[in-house]
């Protein structure tokens, strides 16, 4: 979107009303105890959200329209998390959550303005022209996003179509890593761009400035915001690649099978170790190397990609398990870890078969082969259970 300084005034003050109208719901929600009545619906919240309006300037000056459909949404959040489909509602931060949505008859407000340009009529702040990345769809509500690099956003609320099987009945593996996003078994090595190295100077100048700014300045804030647009241009750059890589394997392959990795434990902090001969004190747990790990994971896309994938290709997504597929050989099903010479270099000891790393991974996912600790393929029954006749005596 492309607001005028006081159109983006307004959207702004339009998302901390909706934001407030959220934790204060969220607030009567968490005082709720077994000893005391029930906390207000929806219907009592909104009685309550007239009377506030009605006492406050502030709150009046903004869009019900949009405080009511904050109070929906959060109504709506309790209920998904009592039937167990989601978490528990969070609070909302002026820092991270700037956003409200209109649903109803405003949401189909939006004109066309020529190929590449549209307008759409946002309450309390007027025609506001946003840029048309597709063609404008027939959507009954739509939210709108300000982020931290000052952008603001409009997102029509339609699932697309999957796309069809091409009925080739091709199967691609795809290996994620840290140095090759994407690596397929058919050979290709695909790589997420991120920021150059004079975008990561500029970064790293930036952070520097920032730790010498005092907190709250009017200049901590304008270096934030730099900062902010930098992640944002990466941030761009990842989904770009990864909307571009998924809708190319969704058309081109039936049956796409990737890792079962849990990228939320991958991710974690270590935890601190205490050292045994001096009580109250740590020993290096190299938390400085893990947390260059986790950036790497995190820029590639991991979780993304295959979110994207089982978007646009529903019902052709299966997940193998990742244990040992690095190690075993393509060819002769060899594991052992003296196969992998390095992160790119895999030579199998048994039978000298050579090849990248990455692609030998993503040919043992395209197989749907995993080995167990023992090296060895997984039996159905334990190893350690005695033989049982086939009969009783």
């Amino acid at each position: 979107m492309y607001p005028t300084p006081a159109q983006n005034a307004g959207l702004l003050e339009q998302c901390a009303h909706a934001r407030y109208v959220w934790n204060l719901a969220l607030e009567q929600w968490s005082m709720w105890t077994r000893d005391r009545p029930p906390t207000p619906g929806y219907v009592d919240q909104a009685r309550q959200l007239t009377e506030a309006r009605a006492a406050f300037c502030w709150l009046r000056a903004g869009s019900q329209t949009v405080q009511q459909q904050a109070l929906r949404d959060f109504d709506q959040a309790t209920k998904n998390f009592y039937s167990g489909t989601h978490r528990r509602p969070t609070w909302r931060k002026a820092s991270l959550c700037k956003g409200f949505r209109i649903v109803g008859l405003q949401a189909s407000r939006v004109v066309k303005l020529n190929r590449k340009w549209a307008a759409v009529n946002v309450p309390k702040v007027g025609w506001v022209r946003f840029r048309l990345s597709r063609a404008v769809p027939d959507a009954k509500s739509y939210r709108i996003r300000c982020d931290r690099g000052g952008r603001c956003h409009i997102a029509f609320a339609v699932i697309p179509q999957p796309i069809p099987a091409p009925g080739t009945g091709e199967v691609i593996g795809v290996d994620r890593g840290v140095a090759v996003s994407a690596a397929l078994s058919s050979g290709e090595l695909l790589i997420c761009p991120g920021l150059s190295e004079r975008e990561l100077e500029r970064l790293k100048q930036l952070q520097r400035r920032l730790a010498r700014c005092r907190h709250g300045s009017q200049r901590s804030r304008q270096v934030k915001a730099a900062i902010a647009r930098l992640h944002a241009r990466a941030r761009d750059r990842r989904r770009d690649w990864v909307e571009k890589t998924t809708t190319d394997l969704a058309r081109r392959f039936d049956l796409i099978r990737v890792e079962d990795l849990r990228i939320t434990q991958m991710t974690k902090r270590p935890q601190p170790r205490h050292d045994p001969e001096r009580p109250g004190t740590f020993v290096p747990n190299g938390r400085r190397a893990k947390a260059g790990l986790n950036r790497g994971i995190l820029s590639n896309g991991w979780g993304l990609l295959v979110r994207r994938l089982q978007h646009k290709a529903a019902g052709r997504i299966e997940q193998v398990n990742p244990a040992y597929t690095s190690q075993t050989c393509s060819v002769c099903r060899h594991c052992a870890p003296e196969n992998r010479e390095s992160q790119a270099v895999f030579r199998c000891v048994a039978c000298g078969h050579r090849a990248n790393a990455d692609v030998n991974a993503a040919v043992n996912i395209a197989a749907g082969r995993a080995v167990s600790a023992r090296r060895e393929t997984p039996v159905r029954v334990s190893p350690k259970r005695e033989p049982q006749r086939a009969t009783s005596a």
